[in-house]
């Protein structure tokens, strides 16, 4: 994996700054992803000061889980409630395969020590494939029995170089998690992300099923990406994308970073160009631009 210089990626103080501006145009939720956002030394200061920005009403961050039980305390203290929770396979040895590392055990830790720290909701981000964990998808789905988990099962995206063939969709996976009870359909909140949300019957947690592919939901999506290397993309399914970073560096005032804010947000397009037998792919990195 290319890894990028210090120089290279947008310093906290661009990023605060990019916020306020995006704050004080009517955005007001924030999600710091990767990559792993836990690598980056100062994150949960980071956090903080994202909080303390007029404007922003909800923070949340997406981890690997990996250093998630060391900064338990620092995360709590920054202000952070809710957190999500890439985790693949509930098997030691298949995480291995998956990761190419030997985590986990710290990784379920880190999950079991953020619930009993009262964070919530915890979801867990679950990528379903055919060969891979499609018979783990009752496992995951059970733990919403027994604890207040939020599950998402979340379909393959052709995004750089992985090309899976044996992909699992939504339907399957649905089809897969009814075997456990009656999957009574959650209305969504104002917070809510593209999942469609359900919960099996006497459950403390919750299922979420995200369909970019077999049911894009481009129509209702109203994000914004930024990546470590300052790129802002309006659509995580196109390599469109405009260096905000050049432009803060080169002197661009608020007033001309905002338009180009607005500027990309009006360039979301209406549908990508994926879909079940679709051959279409998009050409950069998953963890480079943040999903």
């Amino acid at each position: 994996m290319q890894k990028l210089t210090h120089g290279e990626i947008l310093s906290y103080e661009e990023i605060l700054r990019i916020v306020r501006l995006g704050a004080s145009i009517g955005i007001s939720k924030v999600r710091i992803t990767g990559g792993e956002p836990f690598l980056r030394k100062g994150l949960c200061t980071l956090l903080k000061n994202i909080s303390d920005i007029d404007g922003i009403c909800d923070i949340a961050i997406t981890t690997n889980g990996v250093l998630l039980k060391q900064n338990i305390n620092k995360i709590k203290e920054s202000g952070i409630k809710r957190l999500n929770i890439s985790l693949d396979t509930l098997k030691k040895e298949k995480f291995k395969i998956i990761t190419g590392y030997d985590y986990y055990d710290q990784v379920w830790e880190g999950v079991k020590d953020a619930y009993n720290a009262g964070f919530y909701p915890i979801k867990l981000n679950v990528v379903a494939l055919h060969g891979l964990n499609d018979d783990e998808i009752l496992d995951f789905a059970s733990l919403s029995l027994i604890y207040p988990f939020h599950i998402r099962f979340i379909e393959y995206m052709p995004i750089g170089k992985s090309q899976i063939a044996k992909k699992l969709f939504s339907h399957e996976i649905i089809d897969k998690i009814k075997i456990l009870g009656n999957l009574i359909p959650i209305e969504k909140d104002y917070y809510d992300g593209p999942a469609s949300r359900f919960k099996i019957e006497g459950a403390k947690g919750e299922i979420g099923i995200i369909s970019p592919v077999s049911k894009p939901f481009c129509q209702n999506c109203n994000r914004l990406r930024i990546t470590a290397a300052g790129m802002l993309r309006p659509c995580l399914l196109s390599d469109y994308q405009i260096d905000i970073k050049n432009h803060i560096r080169d002197g661009a005032s608020d007033l001309e970073l905002i338009n180009i804010i607005k500027d990309t947000a009006l360039n979301k397009q209406l549908k990508h160009n994926l879909s079940v037998d679709s051959l279409s792919k998009v050409n950069g990195q998953m963890s480079a631009i943040g999903g």
